[in-house]
């Protein structure tokens, strides 16, 4: 990785990029520190301190501290990425979404301009929501019209912001804009986590104990990391075999090739829709200010929260973790069936003459890739509740309250070796050229 950095330093258009993607990182850590006008800034961090909700924990993650600051970036590029989701989901379910999917680069165009107004009415929603719900509560220094005015508008432009710049990178710099946005903001959280697990685990012990714990704590951090490079670049790959046609006086074609499937085929996403789910109802109660509430009401929260899985003092938190389980293997075979179809794989197979060795085309081949990826969604599913439910052990097991966890990981690892994928292809590219105009 290293090496690559080096080398793509010395071609000037490639290290013109990657300065571009510095300087506009630059920008969006500059302007998490801007709190939005008219607020208190220390709500949110007697909020933090006080609350257990991992909705907001969440969140505070992924918008790299902006969100307990409330900065003009406190949405980061969340409503973009929810937005996405939906139009995908929504692609399978309206016939004219799919059509426009599939009307080459004028319809990715009109997706892309729906994706965004669904992002700006997004982001006005959750920005009213916030300014509402919180700010009667002190998160504005006067609650009124003209202050609730100011956090909606201030809010909706940030994030709005934020999607014209993940735009700008994919066009002037490397790698992916929207990626390249949430790196920046969990990699801004690291070094206050590194300082919570010393707080937690090897300040007052002695030397020969801290070293222990710090040998723990970093074997690990490694052994996820391996873990979580492992499931990101994992696949099984199907053999093709293309048949020979006859043009005119010459054979063509007969060659191999073969069908990647990733095993973690639905990244983060049922990571990300499961804690969404699981956390809705504790973010609905919170805006209402009706947060501390008892009985089986109080209880069923408190499963639902995953500050208090693994908790010795509430065992019975513990049962939560199992639906969670489920919904994260559920979402991992939901997501999977919205972007890989076996049907239409098989189908595109068969007009151009490939086949699978020992598999008949048409309805054999849907039945068998079908049959390969229940079995490797399923392995990708229990490798990705492995990665997200080792942070939520030492949260509730030892009380180390860390914002990266199995999510913050995944993102980490893919964007970076995207990334490097693409600068490689970029000085790959710069090469061919450099032999053809020689």
């Amino acid at each position: 990785m290293f090496k690559t950095l080096v080398n793509a330093f010395k071609i000037k258009d490639v290290r013109r990029k990657i300065m571009y993607v510095f300087l506009m990182l630059c920008v969006i850590r500059l302007g998490s520190q801007m709190p939005v006008p008219g607020v208190n800034t220390e709500y949110f961090s007697a909020f933090f301190a006080n609350s257990t909700n991992e909705a907001f924990s969440f969140l505070n993650a992924f918008t790299g501290g902006g969100f307990d600051r409330f900065s003009i970036f406190a949405l980061s590029i969340t409503p973009y990425i929810t937005s996405s989701i939906i139009i995908q989901l929504l692609t399978i379910a309206i016939p004219k979404l799919e059509e426009m999917q599939k009307d080459g680069e004028e319809g990715r165009k009109k997706m892309t301009a729906i994706t965004r107004y669904l992002t700006v009415g997004l982001a006005l929603f959750e920005s009213a929501a916030l300014a509402i719900g919180f700010g009667r509560q002190g998160l504005l220094e006067e609650f009124n019209a003209v202050n609730v005015i100011i956090a909606i508008a201030a809010l909706t432009a940030g994030s709005a912001f934020l999607m014209w710049v993940g735009e700008q990178i994919n066009e002037k710099g490397v790698g992916n804009g929207i990626s390249m946005v949430l790196l920046i903001n969990i990699l801004s959280r690291v070094p206050q986590d590194m300082i919570t697990l010393y707080e937690t685990f090897v300040q007052g012990k002695t030397l020969a104990r801290a070293a222990l714990m710090w040998v723990i704590i970093i074997a690990i951090i490694i052994a996820v990391v391996v873990l979580v490079l492992i499931l990101n670049g994992a696949e099984r790959r199907i053999p093709v075999q293309y048949s020979k046609k006859m043009v005119g006086r010459k054979m063509f074609g007969g060659q191999s090739s073969h069908i990647p499937l990733k095993v973690n085929t639905a990244g983060v996403i049922p990571i990300i829709f499961a804690s969404s789910i699981m956390s809705f109802p504790s973010m609905i109660l919170t805006f209402m200010g009706k947060s501390d509430i008892g009985g089986w009401g109080g209880k069923i929260l408190s499963m639902l929260n995953s500050n208090n899985w693994f908790d010795p003092a509430q065992p019975l938190s513990s049962v939560g973790l199992i639906l969670y389980i489920v919904m994260v293997i559920f979402f991992a075979y939901f997501y999977t069936s919205i972007t890989f179809n076996p049907m239409e794989v098989a189908d595109n197979m068969r007009k151009q003459g490939g086949f699978i060795p020992g598999i008949r085309p048409g309805k054999p081949t849907v039945d068998y890739l079908t049959s390969i990826l229940n079995y490797i969604i399923f392995i990708g599913g229990a490798g990705l509740t492995i990665v997200a439910v080792i942070p939520f052990f030492f949260n509730g097991f030892f009380n180390a309250n860390v914002s990266f966890g199995g999510t913050s990981l995944i993102i980490i690892a893919s964007v970076i070796l995207e990334t490097l994928k693409q600068i490689e292809s970029m000085m790959l590219v710069r090469n061919y050229k450099g032999f053809l105009n020689d």
